[in-house]
């Protein structure tokens, strides 16, 4: 029940600050945790398209699609998400992506 009462509190939050990175990325996690992974990914991938997208949002959508097999596409989310936190200057995330993607290998599914 403490997960279901944490969702709504950034719930009810996101009513009056809808566009809060913060909560946003908040609530995707509450939907991974809730079994509601599709939900997740959807409101991720919404983030990395926004005016500056949030390079979090790139590599949490790109774990959560590994846990579903979906390599191809985890693979993309990375690779867009390393060139994002470049020109953003955030070194740290991309060179984390970088290895994750490595990981992943380059093809194959």
């Amino acid at each position: 029940m403490t997960g279901n009462s944490r969702r709504a509190k950034i719930e009810a939050m996101l009513v009056d600050e809808p566009n809060d990175d913060f909560l946003r990325y908040a609530l995707a996690m509450e939907m991974r945790k809730d079994g509601e992974s599709e939900a997740s990914i959807k409101l991720l991938a919404s983030m990395t398209r926004q005016e500056k997208p949030h390079v979090a949002s790139f590599f949490m959508a790109a774990q959560q699609l590994v846990a579903l097999d979906r390599i191809a596409a985890a693979r993309t989310f990375l690779r867009d998400g390393i060139e994002e936190a470049r020109l953003q200057n955030d070194h740290h995330a991309a060179g984390e992506m970088s290895e994750y993607l490595s990981q992943l290998g380059e093809s194959g599914e």
